[in-house]
């Protein structure tokens, strides 16, 4: 077959350290922090996928250069439900531990792996993965994440940044809390809403800081504020049930899924009725490929999809299921150089919409200045 892969390329992309960092409540976040996975064919066709990782990256580098993407090679990358089964059969096989290839490693990298096979496959086609994914859109809303914990940030250089980002069109912003008390979150969050204003949507995330008391309190107090959603409200040692019993304290709708390592995790939060929003990742796991199967689940259960992460990558699957919300961006460069500087042609961001090239596969072309810049090859 002439689309059998034939070469496969790995790097990764990362930045230097920021001397200021950006935090969430409990963790900081890392500028780049990624996996960059490029499929070639014999037909000449190629495709890349991306792997996100908010760990140290050295274990998914470790997989990779023991030999992992060998058993790929001669696979045909237009069946990207073949070579996914395959990579992420090997969580669940002797062969993984024998060869040193952990879990999480294993998972990023099927998924950097099938988001590149369905890359080649809408090259192949010279169709848009968005017409692929059922066409139901070709623009999405798009809202920006914002208000991060830095270092000496007060509420005066947050009002300043918020301004900045009502200045550049946005219509929906992000906030982060849970790393203060929550009268000074509150305070923080009325900021935002007293400059974005009542006709733009006020997200409010907590990454998973509050016990389900605080939680409780939380979302009382947030109630006048009027939040499109509450994101990942509860701690993670019992989300599902307590995300539920969240539910019915409040008319704010929840949100999360992102912190889910595998597309089962997040059907059970769909089972539990425990959110409104699912926000799977698919650059941390499952690619496209359980991607649509979570779409098409949260369409049948009538709930919403709105991706963690990357705008560029989950738009095609968002603008393709009548279940697609919105996606999620960073206009920082430097909260996020990769979505400045990755693409020679990144899709328009304006007027709280990203409009999806027309292009065929992903629809992006990858800037090599910026894999130069950003990027060691690794494979």
């Amino acid at each position: 077959m002439d689309d059998i892969i034939d070469n496969v390329e790995a790097y990764i992309l990362t930045v230097p350290n920021e001397k200021r960092p950006h935090w969430v409540s409990l963790f900081k976040v890392p500028s780049a922090n990624e996996l960059l996975i490029r499929i070639k064919t014999k037909s000449g066709a190629e495709g890349f996928g991306l792997a996100t990782s908010y760990t140290d990256i050295s274990p998914i580098v470790n997989v990779v250069k023991s030999g992992l993407l060998d058993e790929i090679i001669g696979m045909d990358a237009l069946a990207p439900e073949l070579v996914y089964e395959k990579l992420f059969g090997f969580t669940s096989s002797r062969i993984a531990s024998e060869n040193g290839w952990g879990k999480e490693a294993l998972i990023r990298i099927s998924s950097a792996v099938d988001i590149a096979c369905w890359d080649v496959l809408g090259h192949v086609g010279n169709l848009p993965l968005y017409k692929i994914f059922g066409g139901y859109n070709d623009k999405v809303p798009c809202y920006v994440t914002c208000a991060y914990y830095r270092e000496g940030k007060d509420n005066s250089e947050l009002r300043e940044e918020i301004q900045m980002l009502v200045e550049q069109g946005h219509k929906g912003f992000k906030g982060k809390v849970g790393g203060l008390s929550l009268s000074e979150d509150i305070a923080r969050m009325e900021i935002v809403r007293d400059v974005i204003g009542e006709e733009n949507n006020l997200m409010v995330d907590v990454n998973r800081a509050w016990d389900l008391k605080t939680a409780t309190e939380g979302a009382k107090a947030l109630e006048a504020l009027q939040p499109t959603w509450l994101e990942e409200p509860v701690r993670w040692t019992d989300d599902r049930r307590e995300l539920k019993l969240l539910s019915q304290r409040t008319n704010i709708p929840l949100s999360g899924g992102e912190s889910e390592i595998t597309s089962y995790g997040c059907r059970s939060m769909i089972e539990e009725q425990a959110i409104q929003i699912l926000q799977f990742d698919c650059t941390m796991f499952g690619g496209f490929t359980e991607g649509r199967k979570l779409a098409a689940l949260c369409e049948l259960n009538h709930v919403d999809v709105a991706p963690h992460h990357d705008c560029f990558i989950h738009a095609p699957l968002v603008a393709g299921s009548p279940a697609g919300r919105i996606v999620e961006s960073f206009t920082d460069p430097e909260r996020d150089p990769l979505q400045a500087e990755l693409y020679e042609n990144p899709p328009k961001i304006q007027g709280g919409y990203l409009t999806l090239n027309n292009m065929p596969g992903l629809g992006l072309k990858l800037s090599e200045a910026a894999l130069k810049k950003f990027g060691t090859r690794i494979l």
